[in-house]
């Protein structure tokens, strides 16, 4: 065992224990081939017993907008479900805030989502925001999902939260310090020796800091750059890797990218940040273009949201916590769980559909 360190989690279906730990690089695993017919043409249909509608706190991954319906009708239809339609148990609803939806939701899978059901997914930065969302809404989904992020305590109250729902994936929660590499090399050796290899590997993770270009500080812009773009291209090479190694030729590499990567706004403070994700923008694309001359079917894409109502503003704007508020007091921002959605429409197209960007921004957003 290499690095030594090991966590405890859920594995297979529903969630029984088994641990992912750090081991050395190398190991093989045999070839993974989607299933024919894996695209069944039906039509997607849920009945919520006596749901109640609300809005989510937003700013962490207990709250989530489960969506809205028509008070007191027991039994009513509604087509498409959300990936964020919750089947809590009455000890999870516990936990949440009063502004989330009360009572149990019934969950579905979706339609083309079939052919990833007990396949892997990275997550990174799942403790919380747009990647604790999109970590459940494949959990939901049927997959077995590895979340990482420095700390992990938030991913293994998920973890709980997903097995106690009973949703049919499994959430594993992984410790890694995505500024350093080895700790990612020693992730993706850990996944390959205990769980063949990824899938699918989603990029959230990503953070700013308010060092503008004349003032700046390099540490500042050094930590944005290694976990924004030099994380985020390691884990797509490793990711890749692990799918050819194995024959999986549709697999996916999902980018959560900003708005900030296709238009520069006016605070100095995230010029540096926006430059980050205009490498994102670029790297994805070249990740296309790449894979296409390579003959590959694995697909490369783009999610990029404008204001999404998490701690980033917090972190950003860590010494005035007012000014960190107001940027989502003036609007009705994204929620986190609108971007999960985003994530699952894309997985649910057929291979030969790739789609490179969604752009994604709250109604009221003006830029």
């Amino acid at each position: 065992m290499g690095r030594g360190r090991a966590l405890a989690a859920g594995a297979g279906r529903g969630g029984g224990g088994a641990v992912l730990s750090r081991q050395g690089r190398g190991g093989a695993a045999g070839p993974h081939r989607p299933p024919a017919g894996m695209w069944p043409i039906a039509e997607e249909r849920r009945v919520e017993q006596g749901a109640e509608a609300g809005q989510s706190g937003g700013r962490s991954w207990r709250t989530s907008d489960a969506g809205r319906s028509t008070a007191g009708a027991a039994g009513v239809t509604r087509e498409r479900p959300g990936p964020y339609d919750l089947g809590r148990s009455s000890a999870i609803q516990g936990l949440c805030s009063q502004s989330e939806v009360a009572g149990r939701l019934g969950t579905v899978a979706r339609a083309g989502m079939e052919r990833w059901r007990d396949r892997l997914a990275l997550v990174t930065g799942a403790s919380g925001g747009i990647g604790a969302a999109v970590a459940r809404a494949l959990v939901q989904q049927g997959l077995k999902v590895v979340g990482c992020a420095r700390t992990v305590g938030n991913i293994e109250e998920l973890a709980a939260e997903c097995k106690s729902a009973g949703y049919p994936g499994t959430l594993i929660p992984y410790r890694c310090d995505l500024s350093n590499e080895e700790d990612i090399l020693s992730m993706f050796s850990a996944v390959r020796s205990q769980h063949s290899g990824v899938d699918i590997c989603i990029n959230n993770a990503g953070l700013a800091r308010p060092d503008t270009l004349l003032s700046g500080s390099t540490s500042g812009w050094k930590e944005m750059f290694n976990v924004n773009v030099l994380a985020l291209s390691i884990c797509t090479r490793e990711a890749c890797q692990s799918m050819r190694e194995r024959k999986v030729d549709d697999g996916h590499i999902i980018n959560i990218n900003s708005m900030c990567g296709h238009r520069v706004p006016p605070p100095a403070e995230t010029h540096f940040y926006s430059a980050t994700k205009y490498a994102v923008t670029a790297l994805t694309e070249g990740l296309r273009q790449e894979l296409r001359e390579a003959r590959s079917h694995i697909r490369a894409t783009c999610i990029s949201p404008g204001v999404v109502e998490t701690q980033f503003a917090f972190k950003l704007h860590d010494k005035d916590p007012e000014k960190a508020a107001a940027t989502y007091e003036h609007m009705k921002c994204l929620k986190p769980e609108d971007v999960a959605e985003a994530v699952i429409y894309v997985l649910s197209t057929p291979p030969h559909v790739q789609i490179g960007d969604i752009q994604m921004r709250p109604t009221e957003q003006v830029t």
